[in-house]
């Protein structure tokens, strides 16, 4: 198993490795050094201050100007995550978990919250021995970050609240002893360091981009299987009309498309003169217009989240000083917590690939529709009529499609005061977030229904044989899929392919 050092940035994979279980953290040196520089400057200022410092010595959101004895200070920490964790709902999936616990330990890591390196080793050892504490998915509205959910992780560290353990939920005290993880006293500001921050919306947009990028993908290579069974053209995706519009986006997908629907006998057969053709439906002559804005929006998105794995969203900051000095330090407040870009590159992913989605149910149409299809068969199948054939499973693509349509309300526009008006604007982050993951299940979902139509109307095109790439494609779905000869329990095929998606497997295929 891989180890990665917080003393470095991570990357998009890095957090994928730890969430999958394929690498665990570890605070390094470096980082070690920087934890304590920072811790020594929160130390210094309980010693020599009673000044109030917001989350040191001073109660928290509307009541940061009640200041708290500094006997006081620990009992303080303990008690904001016993009442921040308020969380309810279905608990997040342990991939999701293992994300923010990595996260987490990552912000401490930078050397700007003021905690103990205790913290950190703690979550550590947590990820790399499989405690992974029940975090409900609602009850967050990105204000001062993900307070309610953060505050779950955290009582787990010390021996509160619930966790997972080799597959059987306990207490947060069982789940550590059993894994031989001492548990932590909480000193002066660590409670606060555990929950400030964007971890939660940000790990799970990880996770969604992941899928996201893979079906933006996935979704050329049924567009281009759609192509050759609609008997369609390739003269749309040629590089000179791209060259004109300049959309980094755009050229790629008409590269791609091209390079897909290469060797295809199917497009060969019709390219002449007596094609009776002029020009295809948008939902295939637009591919390049439509999938590249999606994937340009999902390269938004990963700048973003690539900032966001790596931000100190705590607060207050500690600034350590330069010489050493602990007494030196400064220590600001601010709001880096706010979700505000997570939120709106949730958003922008949520309506990108609705788009896609749309594009490809009208795909779907297309290739069932016989009065819209070059000659295929009713709703794709043989003796139609007794067999319905992918009638249905064009409305299931529909009805996945409006669904994600609901769910494209921007979250980021929405805001609602809480702690009595002290965070009065909030992102609702978290929101955006479990949108975003489930409009990718929904839109996996209808492309995966596409990829059946458009194998099945390739069956149909024999003996002529597709192209190279979407001829692997094809060779795969039939793999999992046989042809439809007759009516039969359709949500099976729809899931096996939907898989073949998620897994990586039809892009492998094709790559290969």
């Amino acid at each position: 198993m891989r180890t990665i050092d917080l003393s470095h940035e991570l990357t998009l994979a890095d957090v994928l490795d730890v969430a999958f279980a394929r690498a665990n953290p570890v605070l390094g040196p470096h980082a070690r050094q920087r934890v304590l520089a920072a811790r020594a400057v929160v130390d210094a200022f309980l010693q020599e201050h009673e000044t109030p410092r917001y989350g040191i010595n001073t109660g928290f959101g509307a009541l940061a100007e009640v200041v708290i004895p500094i006997d006081q200070v620990v009992a303080l920490q303990h008690n904001l995550l016993r009442s921040h964790a308020a969380g309810v709902g279905q608990p997040f999936p342990t991939p999701v978990v293992r994300a923010i616990a990595l996260l987490r330990a990552q912000v401490l890591a930078r050397g700007h919250s003021g905690v103990r390196p205790i913290l950190v080793d703690t979550l550590c050892a947590m990820l790399e021995r499989g405690v992974h504490p029940i975090i409900p998915t609602q009850g967050s509205v990105g204000a001062s970050g993900d307070l309610a959910p953060l505050a779950h992780l955290g009582l787990v560290l010390t021996g509160e609240g619930e966790a997972e353990f080799r597959g059987v939920v306990m207490s947060g005290q069982e789940a550590m002893a059993a894994a031989g993880i001492p548990t932590v006293q909480l000193e002066a500001k660590e409670g606060l360091s555990l929950i400030n921050g964007t971890q939660v919306m940000t790990a799970v947009a990880v996770l969604a981009l992941d899928r996201a990028e893979r079906l933006a993908q996935t979704a050329d290579i049924a567009g281009a299987m759609t192509v050759e069974a609609q008997l369609g053209s390739v003269k749309a995706f040629d590089s000179r009309i791209a060259d004109l519009r300049t959309h980094p986006g755009h050229a790629a997908v008409a590269t791609r498309l091209r390079e897909l629907c290469l060797g295809s006998q199917i497009i060969a057969s019709h390219a002449g003169p007596d094609c009776h053709k002029v020009q295809d439906p948008y939902s295939l002559r637009c591919m390049p217009q439509v999938h590249g804005s999606v994937r340009d929006a999902l390269g938004y998105v990963r700048t973003v989240l690539e900032a966001e794995i790596n931000a100190v969203t705590d607060n207050p900051l500690i600034f350590p000083d330069p010489d050493g000095d602990p007494r030196k330090g400064e220590i600001l407040s601010g709001g880096n917590f706010h979700g505000q870009p997570v939120s709106i590159a949730c958003d922008l992913a949520r309506i990108s690939l609705t788009t896609l989605g749309s594009m490809s149910e009208r795909r779907i149409e297309q290739l069932v529709n016989p009065a819209l299809s070059s000659g295929l068969p009713a709703f794709l199948t043989a003796n139609s009529g007794l067999n319905s054939g992918f009638m249905i499973a064009q409305v299931t693509a529909a009805a996945l499609v409006s669904e994600s349509r609901g769910l494209c309300m921007p979250s980021s526009v929405d805001t609602i005061p809480s702690s009595a008006n002290r965070e009065d604007h909030v992102s609702m982050g978290p929101i955006a977030a479990r949108r975003f993951l489930d409009v990718v299940a929904n839109i996996e979902r209808v492309v995966a229904i596409e990829l059946l139509c458009a194998a099945q109307g390739i069956d149909q095109r024999a003996p002529l044989q597709p192209g190279k790439a979407t001829g692997a494609a094809w060779r795969a779905i039939r793999a999992q899929v046989p042809v439809l000869e007759e009516d039969r329990y359709l949500a099976r095929d729809i899931e096996a392919v939907a898989e073949l998606l998620r897994s990586g497997a039809l892009l492998a295929a094709v790559s290969e």
